[in-house]
C-alpha cells in the first residue's frame, strides 16, 4: 500500500486528525489476499489499477475480463494471469465457479456500468465500480439492488475519500479548528481540446463530458468535506471553446450547490480548462486541498500555516486495500453505492438546471 511516512503520520496526528478508517490504523485481520478481476482493460486499468495492485497487502490481481481479446497475451505475460482466470464479456458468467476471484472491479465507460455491475453481482462476486457510478438514479439503484440480492459488497471507486489529507480535513467537521464553514469552492477539470470524435468520452449515451467525468469530484468533495447534502442546485454551460467537437457532451459546466443555512458551494468542472482545488472558508480561517483530485501530490494547507504533505505511493493502492479490508473484516465499505447514487442525482439535477435556467430542488 502507499507508504504513510512518519512525518506525514505525525502531521495528521499532531492536528488531531487520526483517520479512523485507514488500513494503517485498523486492527489487521489474518493475512489473506482477495483475488481481484479487472473488468475493462483501458487506460485506467492498464496504467493505474494494475500497477497499484502490485503493492496492495489485502488484495491482488488474479483475473481479467475484456472485450478486446488481443490484449490478453500481454496482460498474461506481464502479470502471470492464469488461463483459467481470463474471461471475455461473453463468458464472464463462468467466473461464478472460480474460487480464485473474490472481487470484480468494473472499469468500463460509465454508460456500461449498470450492465456490467449487475452481471458481476449475479456471479456472486463482490463488486467495485469505478466512478461515476452510472448514468442516472435508476441505473444506480439497479446496481445496489443486484448487490443486495446476491449478498455481495458494493464499493464505488472514489479514491479521494481514502486519501489521507482529504480524510484529515473531513475530521475538521468534528474538531472545527477554524469554526463553522461559511463558504465552499470546489473545482475539478483539466486543460485540453477534447478527445477524438469516436472516443466514448465525447458520447452522451456513454457518459462523456465534463460533469460526469470530472464534475463528480467537485460534487463529492463538497458533500464529503461539509458533511451535508445540497437542497438545491443551479447550473450553466459557458460558451464553448470547441463547439465543433463538443456536439453531444458538456465542455465546461459551472454550478452551485445550496446546503441551506447560508452555506453555498461554488463549483465548476471542465475538460478544456484546468482547475483542481477545494477550499473551505470558515469563521476563523480557511483550509484547502490544492490539488484535490490528482493521482498524486494532493496537498493540504491552512490559513495558519499548516501543510499536509502528499503521501508516497499510489492512492489506488490505499483505496483497494481499504475496500478489501472492509470485505475481510465484515464492515461496510467506506464509499457505498448510496454515495454514488447521491452524486448522480445531483449531476442530473445540474444538467436540468443548466437546460432550464432554473434552480432545481433536490
Amino acid at each position: 500500500m502507499p507508504r504513510i511516512t512518519r512525518r506525514h503520520f505525525l502531521q495528521i496526528a499532531g492536528s488531531g486528525l487520526l483517520v479512523a478508517h485507514s488500513p494503517f490504523l485498523l486492527a489487521q485481520p489474518a493475512k489473506k489476499k482477495l483475488g481481484v478481476a479487472l473488468l475493462g482493460l483501458g487506460n485506467y486499468s492498464t496504467n493505474l489499477l494494475a500497477p497499484a495492485l502490485q503493492h496492495t497487502e489485502y488484495c491482488e490481481l488474479r483475473g481479467i475480463i475484456t472485450g478486446s481479446e488481443e490484449k490478453i497475451p500481454k496482460w498474461q505475460r506481464k502479470y502471470g494471469i492464469k488461463d483459467a482466470n481470463v474471461y471475455t464479456y461473453g463468458s464472464m458468467a463462468e467466473i461464478a465457479d472460480n474460487d480464485d476471484i473474490d472481487v470484480i472491479y468494473v472499469v468500463t465507460p460509465t454508460g456500461t456500468h449498470k450492465h456490467f455491475a449487475v452481471q458481476a453481482a449475479n456471479t456472486g462476486k463482490h463488486v467495485w465500480c469505478e466512478k461515476p457510478m452510472a448514468m442516472d438514479s435508476e441505473e444506480c439503484q439497479a446496481i445496489i439492488d443486484a448487490c443486495n440480492k446476491n449478498g455481495v459488497t458494493l464499493s464505488i471507486g472514489y479514491r479521494m475519500q481514502h486519501e489521507p489529507n482529504t480524510r484529515a480535513f473531513h475530521q475538521y467537521l468534528k474538531t472545527k479548528p477554524y469554526g463553522n464553514i461559511t463558504a465552499v469552492s470546489s473545482f475539478a477539470g483539466y486543460a485540453g481540446q477534447g478527445r477524438a470524435a469516436d472516443n466514448w468520452r465525447m458520447k452522451k449515451h456513454m457518459g462523456g463530458g465534463a460533469l460526469y467525468d470530472m464534475g463528480v469530484y467537485a460534487i463529492n468533495s463538497a458533500r464529503f468535506l461539509t458533511g451535508r447534502e445540497p437542497l438545491s442546485v443551479t447550473g450553466s454551460h459557458p460558451p464553448q471553446r470547441f463547439p465543433n467537437k463538443f456536439t453531444e457532451v458538456d465542455e465546461t459546466t459551472l454550478f452551485t450547490m445550496d446546503f441551506g443555512d447560508g452555506l453555498v458551494a461554488d463549483c465548476g468542472t471542465s475538460v478544456v480548462k484546468g482547475f483542481n482545488y477545494f477550499k473551505a472558508d470558515c469563521e476563523d480561517g480557511w483550509y484547502q486541498l490544492k490539488p484535490m483530485q490528482s493521482y498524486n501530490g494532493v496537498t493540504g494547507t491552512t490559513s495558519d500555516g499548516k501543510t499536509l504533505q502528499p503521501i508516497d505511493g499510489m492512492q489506488q493502492t490505499l483505496q483497494m486495500d481499504n475496500d478489501a479490508l472492509a470485505i475481510l473484516t465484515g464492515r461496510p465499505p467506506m464509499v457505498s453505492g448510496s454515495e454514488g447514487l447521491a452524486d448522480i442525482e445531483i449531476v442530473n439535477a445540474i444538467f436540468e438546471a443548466a437546460k432550464t435556467g432554473q434552480t432545481v430542488r433536490l
